[in-house]
């Protein structure tokens, strides 16, 4: 006899726990017919296989059964000093290995900030909008948030200010992607990264810096993580090889300058996991060592989403009503459409699903959920000529609808 769970036996956390819209979405374009701007997907045909079979081989031969057994939660010590060797590069920051904490892809990053930082109604300031993904792991810890206006260039330093300064309680911190971010493409320009760093130290506030797509630059390298800008301990940064390598691997870093929230932070991962995949850690480490190999790698990548972007800018200019917008972002994998003409995202997904093109709606990426002109398009995952069609059957959507 099949036993149901009835809703009250449930933690009341779960009342907030929805679906997430994106991972619903996917389930449409199962349809190979249907064009998707929807899924933050990197491109499959320029996943390394022949070279990550190769790597695989080689821990199998030099590591053995140690790759395939237990390890430390902290994460293998060659990947963690990795990580630490090109945050130092790259960013110029004083990080080493013992700072460095290796998880199960950015998500669990997300989940274990907000394990240790979070009660029930505390407030959590970003961007707005923001990551859906971001949102989804935070709502499980029921707290509220204070969404800080944004503008082409990022944050708004001033109206950050006042955010704070108006705040009872402050947030327990920030949460922004500063490169590429998701879902608008923008960028935090580098003379505001200084102002947002120093406006959270004068109020205590920590930063949660995001960072999956700083490496996927395509006119030129993004600005210093907020990282470079901290005092020691002001900011956790949040990197992945998802976008650079492949999501698969599900191999990701937390930078935890504070040794005690890092603690707090590996605490909590064992009780989630124990530790992420040893045999996953060694054979990134096997690939990304060979650092002409990597950059080879990425330059492909953007190379290639490099047009992709022009492809569906061009699309966009060539194909849309005098009343849609959008911008060209400077890297990553999405850009971000705002439609007008009273026209609400949603309801415009049910037309664009029956012409055979999909996106994610605005919506759901302000926590508050209080706008729906914008929508999320990927252009990351689609050759260009797919691209120029799912954008000329977006446009017979919108106009269907009256736009």
């Amino acid at each position: 006899m099949d036993i149901l769970v009835k809703p009250q036996r449930l933690a009341r956390r779960c009342e907030r726990l929805k679906p997430s819209t994106i991972r619903e979405m996917l389930k449409v374009t199962q349809n190979p017919d249907v064009i998707s701007f929807g899924g933050g997907l990197p491109a499959a045909e320029l996943f390394p296989v022949a070279e990550i079979s190769a790597a695989q081989d080689r821990v199998m031969r030099t590591r053995g059964a140690s790759a395939l057994q237990y390890s430390v939660t902290d994460g293998v010590t060659e990947l963690r000093e990795w990580v630490a060797a090109r945050m130092r590069a790259q960013h110029g920051v004083a990080v080493d290995a013992d700072d460095v904490v290796i998880t199960g892809g950015s998500q669990q990053g997300l989940d274990l900030y907000g394990r240790v930082f979070l009660d029930a109604g505390d407030i959590v300031a970003l961007e707005n909008p923001s990551y859906l993904g971001a949102i989804q792991a935070f709502d499980a810890f029921e707290p509220a948030y204070l969404p800080a206006e944004s503008d082409e260039n990022g944050i708004v330093p001033a109206a950050l200010e006042r955010a704070f300064a108006n705040a009872d309680p402050l947030p327990k911190f920030l949460y922004l992607v500063a490169n590429y971010e998701n879902p608008t493409g923008r960028t935090l320009a580098a003379e505001r990264r200084p102002e947002i760093v120093a406006i959270c130290a004068r109020y205590g506030v920590p930063i949660l810096e995001d960072d999956p797509y700083g490496e996927i630059a395509f006119e030129q390298h993004a600005p210093p993580a907020l990282l470079s800008h901290a005092a020691n301990g002001a900011v956790t940064y949040l990197g992945t090889g998802s976008k650079m390598v492949a999501p698969g691997l599900r191999v990701a870093w937390m930078v935890i300058p504070d040794r005690t929230l890092r603690e707090k932070i590996v605490t909590a991962k064992q009780g989630a996991d124990l530790h992420s995949s040893t045999y996953a850690q060694y054979v990134f480490h096997a690939y990304v060592e060979d650092e002409a190999r990597l950059r080879g790698h990425l330059n492909t990548v953007r190379a290639t989403y490099r047009a992709r972007r022009d492809a569906m800018v061009a699309a966009l200019a060539a194909q849309m009503p005098a009343h849609v917008r959008w911008n060209v972002p400077g890297g990553g994998m999405f850009l971000w459409v705002t439609v007008g003409a009273g026209i609400d995202t949603e309801e415009l997904f049910e037309h664009a699903v029956r012409d055979g093109v999909v996106f994610v709606p605005g919506r759901p990426f302000y926590p508050h959920r209080d706008r729906g002109d914008g929508m999320r398009l990927n252009f990351s995952a689609m050759p260009e000529p797919r691209i120029d069609e799912g954008i000329a059957r977006l446009a017979t959507a919108i106009r269907h609808l009256g736009g």
